[in-house]
C-alpha cells in the first residue's frame, strides 16, 4: 500500500474536526472515506495516529429560536440575582422517573444510629 500524502492527511483531520456536509452529528468512517476518496481502514488509521473520535465528541446543541439569547439571560439572570422573597423551583424532565411517594419503609433503628429513611417519607 503507498503512503498517504501528507497534504491528505492534514486535509482528512482537518476535516474531522467539523460537522459532516450531510444530515449528521458527526463523521463516520465511511463517510469521511467517500467525501476524502480513500478507504476507510485509511481514515481509520489516520484518526488513530491523531487521537481523533468523532463518535465520541459531546456537542452543545444549539436552539434555532429567536429570543433564545433573551430568554437566556432572563433564566440565568433569575440565578444571578434573584428577586427578593422570590420562591426558586427547579424541575427538569425525566422521561422514565415519576414523582410518586416512596413506597419503601425506613431502616429499624440501631444501637448507636438514628433512624433513617428512604427518600422523603419519614419512617415508620
Amino acid at each position: 500500500m503507498a503512503p498517504i500524502p501528507r497534504d491528505r492527511r492534514a486535509a482528512i483531520t482537518s476535516m474531522t474536526q467539523w460537522p459532516p456536509p450531510h444530515e449528521a452529528t458527526h463523521w463516520t468512517g465511511l463517510a469521511m472515506a467517500g467525501t476524502g476518496g480513500i478507504a476507510v481502514s485509511t481514515v481509520r488509521k489516520i484518526w488513530k495516529a491523531h487521537g481523533l473520535a468523532p463518535r465520541r465528541w459531546r456537542s452543545f446543541k444549539r436552539s434555532n429560536d429567536p429570543t433564545f439569547v433573551e430568554r437566556l439571560h432572563e433564566f440565568v439572570g433569575l440565578y444571578v440575582a434573584p428577586p427578593a422573597h422570590a420562591l426558586m423551583l427547579g424541575m427538569d424532565e425525566k422521561s422514565q422517573i415519576q414523582a410518586l411517594g416512596r413506597t419503601l419503609q425506613g431502616l429499624p433503628l440501631k444501637k448507636g444510629h438514628g433512624a433513617k429513611s428512604w427518600g422523603n417519607t419519614p419512617s415508620a
